[in-house]
């Protein structure tokens, strides 16, 4: 697919992102309709910001999205939009997920420009969202 050059009053742009986040303690509780409804959340959040999703991938413990934004959205606002607003809603419409987790997700999330990272490092970035704080520490 080609990718296409934006541009708003005083840039031109091509702006992705890749974001990857988990649920509290990587649990595959992202099956199902709840996956049905994340993905439809995604969905609504970036047309509500007139984002791009490029791929969306929702696996049992972990999010995939490859999202085009302009560049005055950093990373940080653009993946703390899907998971504050994806929390609400699916915590507000899925009893299972305040009853199995405090919080539905970590608080960490991995994002990075689209091409400029290995698959070794998202695998990685997965993997460490399985720690669990040591004795009654902060999650």
């Amino acid at each position: 697919m080609a990718r296409q050059v934006r541009s708003s009053p005083g840039a031109a742009y091509d702006l992705g992102y890749h974001v990857v986040w988990c649920p509290k303690y990587r649990r595959p509780v992202l099956g199902g309709r709840v996956k049905d409804r994340l993905e439809e959340l995604i969905r609504a959040k970036a047309d509500e910001h007139g984002w791009e999703i490029v791929a969306l991938e929702v696996m049992p413990g972990h999010v995939h999205l490859f999202v085009n934004t302009d560049p005055k959205n950093s990373p940080s606002y653009v993946a703390n939009q899907f998971k504050g607003f994806t929390s609400h809603h699916l915590r507000a419409e899925f009893g299972h997920l305040r009853s199995q987790l405090p919080t539905l997700w970590s608080r960490s999330s991995f994002v990075a420009t689209v091409g400029a990272v290995s698959a070794e490092t998202v695998q990685r970035c997965i993997e460490t969202q399985y720690e669990r704080p040591q004795g009654g520490g902060r999650a």
